[in-house]
Formats: structure tokens, sequence, C-alpha cells
């Protein structure tokens, strides 16, 4: 069984099925005409709301682009969680990569994140938040690992640096796998695969 996270109120699950629903209708609006030619009204139109019930879910097209790195992050969490407590972590983490993995074997979903990545590096101010929520996934993902070593019955010390670092190599992993795969056309997972393959982990 996985570590136990508590499980979203029907609330929060609406409230999310929203924010996806809003993501998904500005990802396909950026691939046709553009991040700064779309409007917040537009956007809201596509999803079937009004501009006052956008303005409920995000502050603006900023957030709303950042908020599908924070739903990334959730869906990270959520995948370490459903892994068994006595799985070697990096066994677990690779299953975390998988979910990115996901995205570009599905040409629509490819595309969506494309589009995204596109926008976030024309911004300073996007590319600051992209890498702020990436990092805290990371320290998610290590705080959870230090609760499954402890329920697994082989806790790190306080302080010790090791579950940030295995959650830091596997993301290394992907971004050294991503650009193998751009350069030169490498399959990603297979890119995946040799990349977590060759770092030693200690148990």
């Amino acid at each position: 069984m996985g570590d136990a996270r508590p499980t979203p109120s029907l609330r929060e699950r609406a409230r999310r099925a929203v924010q996806s629903e809003l993501v998904e209708a500005a990802q396909r609006l950026f691939i046709e005409q553009g991040y700064e030619a779309t409007t917040v009204d537009q956007i809201a139109a596509a999803a079937g709301m009004s501009r006052r019930s956008f303005f409920r879910y995000f502050g603006g097209k900023d957030e709303l682009v950042l908020g599908k790195y924070d739903r990334l992050g959730e869906d990270f969490a959520d995948c370490l969680a459903a892994r068994p407590v006595d799985e070697p972590l990096w066994v677990s983490l690779r299953s975390v990569v998988a979910l990115i993995l996901s995205y570009f074997s599905d040409e629509e979903k490819a595309r969506g994140l494309a589009a995204m990545d596109q926008v976030v590096n024309s911004s300073d101010a996007l590319r600051a938040g992209y890498l702020e929520r990436f990092d805290r996934a990371q320290e998610t993902l290590a705080e959870m690992a230090r609760d499954r070593a402890a329920a697994a019955g082989a806790p790190w010390s306080d302080g010790d640096p090791a579950p940030r670092a295995i959650v830091g190599a596997a993301f290394a992993c992907l971004a050294a796998a991503h650009a193998a795969s751009n350069r030169w056309g490498v399959p990603f997972d297979e890119a995946v695969d040799r990349a977590m393959a060759v770092v030693v982990v200690a148990p």
C-alpha cells in the first residue's frame, strides 16, 4: 500500500476539474493564436463560463499557465502515494517520471505541453514561477520519501539530504533525457530509462 494522503473533498475535486478544463481551453487557444493574442474572455468562453467565473479559479492568464504545473506537481505526489512503501524509492520515482512520458506519447498532450513551455520561456516571471513550482514539487516528493522510509521501518535521520538528493536526481535524469531526445532524436522513454539506469542509488 502507498503513502496515506488526505482524499480531496468533493468540492476540491470539482474545483480541480474546472481548473483543468480552463487550462485545456487556454492551451488550445495558445496553440491556435498565441499567448499574447489570447484574452481571459476568450478562455472563459471556450470553457463555457463567464469572465467573472474565470477569476474564481485563476487570478489571470499568468496564474493559469503556472496552474498547469501546480496540477502536475499534485499528480506527481498522487503517483508516489500510490506506490508500495516498501518499494525502492528509485523504482517508485520511475513511475512518477512516467507521468511526463505519458504527455509526450500522446500527440495532443505533447502539443499542449510544448505550447505551455513556449509561453513560459517567453517570460522571465513565468519561467521563475515554473522553476519555483518544480522545486516545490520535488520538496513535496522528498518529504513523502521520508514518510515512506519511516513507514517501512528504515527512517532517514533528521537533516539527511538523501531523500531530496534522490528526488533531484530523478528530475535531473528526466531533464537529461529530454535534452537527448530533442538533440539526437532518441526516443524519450528510452532516454529516460538509460539516464536512470546509470545512476546508482544507495538503498
